[in-house]
């Protein structure tokens, strides 16, 4: 319990159809592996985004508020009475869990400056991390420092921008932040509809399709998901006129001028795809999993060098 990596969380996921459950050979196991971190300054809900992966994995059945710590559950992966107490992860945990064919590792990092040392050394062994963002707060400190160290390591970075149910930022403006800031190249997968109060669900771009969400109280379970074309009335209803047209016009600039997707430029951590959602609501969690599995890579071969 003292080590600086705990041992691993064997997470069963009922119910989900998982190919190769057969002996396969050793490239075919390689090749359905992922092993990931999320990364974020404190606060900005990694935490959170952890137990709802988690949750759309199969491998919890009821996801605990982070918000609501004192009245439900703690976070799964949350287990010293310290982190319980502050409301933060401090040690470095391993979450397994098969979802959709992969065999998913999950390495939850503590995203507090104090513990830091432990998320560097963690970052040493992933082949991708997601990094989260506060819709409302931009870039942080410690999301700065963060990147560095994965982007020395040329380690792909995928991008979720959290909160947008909450008083938040322009969007245009948060991807501009990505690049001014971290200098890296942003390409957004998904669109916001609306945020704060008003947000109601997100625009996948590659299937031009609108996923309306409806709140779970807590976030508990999965949030249901109402998936329809931009032009459906159904979607026009949910927005108020002026959110709608707004909403339009970034997404007709974002098509126009906005970065285009570049899967090598990923892969060598030039390019991050953007999502945005929210974690404690649920939306678009599922979206980022998938696209993320879809993206990401199984393990590489490494030399010892790369990683001092």
């Amino acid at each position: 319990m003292n080590g600086t990596l705990r041992g691993a969380v064997f997470l069963e996921t009922p119910n989900i159809p998982t190919p190769n459950r057969i002996p396969v050979t050793q490239q075919e196991e390689i090749q359905r592996r992922r092993t990931f971190a999320i990364i974020s300054h404190p606060d900005a809900g990694k935490t959170t985004l952890t137990e709802k992966l988690l949750l759309y994995g199969g491998a919890v059945q009821l996801a605990g508020s982070v918000t609501a710590r004192k009245n439900q559950r703690a976070t799964t992966s949350d287990w010293m009475e310290l982190e319980k107490k502050r409301g933060i992860s401090i040690s470095s945990t391993v979450l397994q869990f098969e979802y959709s064919g992969y065999h998913i590792n999950l390495l939850d990092t503590p995203g507090h400056k104090d513990f830091s040392e432990d998320t560097y050394r963690v970052l040493t062994a992933v082949d991708a991390v997601i990094m989260v963002i506060d819709a409302g707060k931009g870039v942080e400190s410690q999301t700065r420092k963060l990147f560095e160290v994965c982007a020395r390591r040329g380690v792909p970075i995928f991008t979720f921008i959290n909160k947008m149910d909450r008083p938040s930022r322009d969007p245009i403006q948060l991807m501009d932040e990505l690049e001014a800031v971290l200098g890296i190249r942003s390409c957004a997968m998904n669109w916001p509809l609306g945020n704060g109060p008003e947000f109601r669900g997100i625009y996948d771009r590659a299937e031009k399709r609108v996923h309306l969400f409806e709140r779970v109280v807590g976030g508990m379970y999965r949030a249901p998901v109402n998936v329809t074309g931009l032009e459906d009335p159904i979607v026009r209803s949910k927005l108020d006129e002026l959110t709608y047209a707004s909403v339009r016009e970034q997404i007709e600039m974002v098509e126009m001028a906005g970065t285009e997707f570049d899967h090598p430029q990923v892969l060598k951590g030039k390019l991050t795809p953007v999502f945005f959602g929210s974690g404690v609501n649920n939306f678009g969690v599922q979206l980022l999993l998938d696209r993320f599995l879809q993206y990401s890579v199984a393990p590489q071969g490494r030399s010892v060098a790369r990683d001092l």
